[in-house]
């Protein structure tokens, strides 16, 4: 396998899974940072998962932190990782830094209203 292709499919080694993942371009690994949508949006978008976006909020639903919610006030698309406001933790040193989580262990509760980006996904909008 080259260093990435879109052509690729899967494969059962980690080592090419993770080596997908690393290198996909942006536009591609703005998709692997999705998250559920909780009950009532899945009824109101007719979907399961959409992307995460800053301005989006959203609970924790496993780990430390499991049921604090949020907004988002960062997407790290290189490192796949998802900041929310108001969950920090401390260092040795005594500064509080904010905890990056996985997006998958995150549920959209409440989206950042922007028709350009509901076009886009052409969901709920007429």
């Amino acid at each position: 396998m080259k260093e990435w292709s879109r052509k690729w499919k899967a494969s059962k080694n980690p080592k090419k899974q993770r080596k997908y993942r690393y290198n996909a371009p942006l536009h591609i690994k703005r998709k692997f940072l999705s998250a559920h949508l909780s009950k009532e949006l899945r009824k109101k978008y007719k979907r399961r998962a959409l992307p995460l976006r800053k301005g989006d909020e959203v609970v924790v639903m496993r780990g430390k932190y499991k049921k604090m919610s949020g907004k988002i006030s960062r997407v790290d698309l290189k490192g796949g990782k998802v900041y929310i406001e108001g969950i920090t933790r401390k260092r040795v040193a005594g500064t509080e830094i904010p905890v990056a989580f996985e997006p998958s262990n995150l549920m959209i509760i409440n989206l950042y209203e922007d028709k350009m980006r509901l076009k886009a996904k052409k969901v709920g909008v007429k």
